[in-house]
């Protein structure tokens, strides 16, 4: 698993302009870590014993169950749900009582942890070490970064975050120009195609058979925009 998500190009994630490349990567250690997790790794114990942990959220589990192995979810969630029994609900043993307290935390983790969760966030952590690398070392990169179609708002404010954090005053000023270039222009489109789609059922509007431009989609594309997903 570390070395499918290390061998991951960030060049090659940056190579096909279109939407947030961020996203792209997010959703591509997304994408690899559910397929290894319903393929065979859902029998290596190792596994099997931080799925039991860990669990899944409700988006990796649609993503699960729209895949063809229903089988390996169905087993995954059988040992999940009998290691529950055993960590929270199992009966105490004598004079061993367990506080509320420490059974809402084990109830509380459960809820907020998730395997494909923890895997994406440990490979994005180390995607994005190697991409300010390149954004610091290499010229075509800058250009290639500066050439994307958009960053989306949640990955502009991380992309601002981490680069105060792992870049110096020579490339900070740059890059955060560079960030906010590509949302800014993005958000321009976004808002006169969102606009135009509003407008399009306007009674006042009465040019027949009136041309939709780039509006039919845009509000799922300023969903995405806005949220990631």
């Amino acid at each position: 698993m570390r070395e499918s998500i290390l061998t991951i190009p960030v060049n090659e994630i940056f190579e096909p302009k279109c939407g947030c490349p961020i996203c792209r990567m997010r959703d591509t250690l997304e994408e690899r870590t559910v397929e290894y997790i319903m393929g065979a790794a859902m029998m290596e114990p190792d596994v099997r014993i931080e799925t039991n942990r860990l669990g899944f959220c409700k988006t990796h589990f649609e993503q699960m169950r729209a895949c063809k192995n229903r089988l390996s979810l169905a087993l995954m969630l059988q040992s999940h749900l009998q290691q529950m029994q055993k960590d929270i609900f199992a009966r105490a043993k004598a004079g061993l009582l367990e506080s509320k307290t420490a059974k809402q935390k084990k109830v509380s983790q459960i809820n907020s942890d998730c395997f494909v969760c923890s895997k994406i966030e440990w490979g994005m952590s180390r995607l994005m070490v190697t991409f300010f690398e390149l954004y610091t070392k290499e010229k075509e990169f800058r250009a290639l970064f500066k050439e994307q179609e958009q960053l989306c708002l949640p990955h502009y404010e991380m992309l601002v975050v981490q680069g105060s954090q792992n870049l110096d005053k020579r490339w900070f000023k740059e890059f955060v120009d560079d960030c906010s270039e590509l949302t800014k222009k993005y958000l321009d489109s976004l808002e006169a195609d969102v606009s135009h789609y509003c407008k399009m059922y306007d009674y006042r509007n009465t040019a027949k058979n009136a041309d939709w431009g780039n509006s039919k989609d845009s509000i799922e594309r300023a969903i995405r925009f806005l949220t990631t997903r």
